[in-house]
């Protein structure tokens, strides 16, 4: 696939005020501080699209971005550690369930995991609740270009040992770096099969 346009859309905090345009979406999320805005902005090739912070929990709204004008890429806020109250805290946790359970146009779910850490409690759970409610999803492994080739490889397998000890069949697994541009065509190439 070949990105011609990416043009920001809106921020909602609710999934009433998503567009109401109904095309196929495609949403991104992970823990804080994953590398979400840089794998963005990797696979639009617009370093400016999704905005970095060093600050984990920077993204608080659903952000949706209109793609060949044909479908949206969505980037969701993060779950699990961020510097906020606990009351925002509990508001994301609501903006995500409602737009993950609830958002109809939602065509697969893309979760980060950060390839340099062992399998943690808040990613499985997430990951749980993703299966319990049979939402479409894909994991991309990020900061691929962090480990070396043999580290990294036994982290993914740990990984997939985990989770096979609950799932009959594994998500399909992705690769990435935002720096190195690994991960970019596989990724883009699954969503076009899915349009």
């Amino acid at each position: 696939m070949i990105i011609q346009q990416a043009t920001f859309v809106k921020s909602s905090t609710t999934i009433e005020q998503c567009p109401k345009k109904v095309i196929p979406e495609f949403a991104f999320i992970g823990r804080s501080n994953v590398g979400k805005s840089s794998l963005i902005n990797m696979l639009t090739n617009n370093r400016k699209l999704a905005k970095i912070s060093g600050t984990p929990g920077k993204t608080q709204t659903i952000n949706h971005f209109i793609i060949n004008n044909a479908w949206y890429l969505v980037d969701l806020p993060g779950y699990g550690f961020a510097k906020v109250s606990k009351q925002n805290r509990s508001e994301f946790a609501k903006i995500i369930q409602d737009y993950v359970l609830k958002r109809k146009e939602l065509v697969c779910l893309f979760v980060l995991i950060d390839s340099r850490h062992e399998p943690q409690a808040v990613d499985l759970e997430f990951l749980r609740l993703l299966g319990e409610h049979g939402i479409p999803f894909c994991i991309i492994f990020t900061k691929t270009d962090k480990l070396k080739p043999g580290a990294l490889d036994r982290n993914i397998q740990h990984y997939s040992n985990t989770l096979i000890q609950e799932w009959e069949v594994l998500p399909t697994l992705f690769h990435s770096s935002s720096t190195t541009k690994t991960g970019r065509e596989e990724i883009l190439q699954y969503i076009e099969n899915l349009l």
